[in-house]
């Protein structure tokens, strides 16, 4: 069998090529999700834009404003958080803002950036033991314990800097009124919740939600895949990411490493030695 070239496959198959749902675009048109631009510009947020184009639909706005509160609370985390330090030394490198972002972005992967859809994989699986019957503490207390015993990290909870990290309860807070106001339904709050407790009980020490966890609950009720929420992570840290790499650019750096010169690094390979001739004389 050989294979087609573009010459020989119909017009109509070609225009498969690229088939797509998201947007239309025609002479004089652009169509997302099948909405004029002209009528969204100036007339849905941002976080709306990102909702219809993820999901198809325009939110509901109480949906839109916990997205849009998720968005906020994963911005930035400092300079020393690895993404934004790679922004800054690739910002002296020559390479342009794209280059600096593209270089940041890469290294979100399973470990920095990665915690939230594994712990919204995470609540997944203890609400897949409660739709076979199971109790929520035990559920949670099942799962965990297997993560523990198996050496798997626990995404969400606990942090390497705040005792308490401060975007997590208001992210909560702010999930618990749209409970109550009927536009979500709590699940994944309460998940969370048990899991949090699970820990506590199981390690013998409190290791409270983070930013991860949090807006892991927010995305499982807002009802977006496991995938999206780091796709949507991505989108909230790159803002972060741009601010450093625009602010460093401005200070005229060249060739900034991760530590200053004065710093030295620790080589643990071996002392001087001499090169032996190739027939050990």
């Amino acid at each position: 069998m050989t294979d087609r070239t573009d010459a020989t496959i119909p017009a109509g198959m070609l225009a498969d090529w690229w088939r797509t749902a998201v947007i239309d675009i025609q002479p004089g048109v652009i169509r997302p999700r099948g909405y004029a631009i002209e009528t969204l510009i100036g007339e849905i947020s941002f976080p709306a834009m990102i909702w219809l184009m993820l999901r198809g639909e325009l939110p509901h706005p109480a949906h839109a404003r916990l997205l849009e509160a998720a968005l906020v609370a994963g911005v930035d985390h400092g300079p020393h958080a690895p993404s934004i330090a790679i922004a800054r030394m690739a910002s002296t490198c020559g390479i342009g803002v794209n280059g600096a972002m593209a270089s940041a972005i890469n290294v979100l992967g399973d470990v920095h950036g990665g915690a939230g859809q594994a712990c919204l994989e995470l609540y997944q699986r203890v609400g897949a033991a409660l739709d076979q019957g199971a109790d929520l503490t035990q559920a949670a207390t099942q799962e965990v314990r297997r993560m523990l015993d198996s050496g798997t990290f626990i995404p969400g909870f606990g942090h390497r800097f705040h005792p308490v990290d401060p975007r997590a309860g208001k992210l909560l807070a702010l999930v618990e009124t749209a409970r109550e106001q009927g536009h979500v339904e709590g699940r994944h709050a309460r998940i969370a919740v048990a899991v949090e407790a699970a820990l506590m009980q199981l390690k013998g020490k409190r290791l409270p939600m983070n930013i991860d966890g949090a807006t892991a609950v927010v995305y499982g009720e807002l009802g977006f895949a496991p995938e999206l929420s780091r796709g949507l992570f991505v989108l909230s840290r790159s803002v972060g990411i741009l601010a450093h790499a625009w602010e460093q650019m401005s200070m005229n750096a060249r060739i900034k490493g991760p530590m200053p010169p004065s710093v030295p690094y620790r080589y643990v390979g071996p002392g001087p030695r001499a090169k032996e001739s190739e027939h050990g004389g």
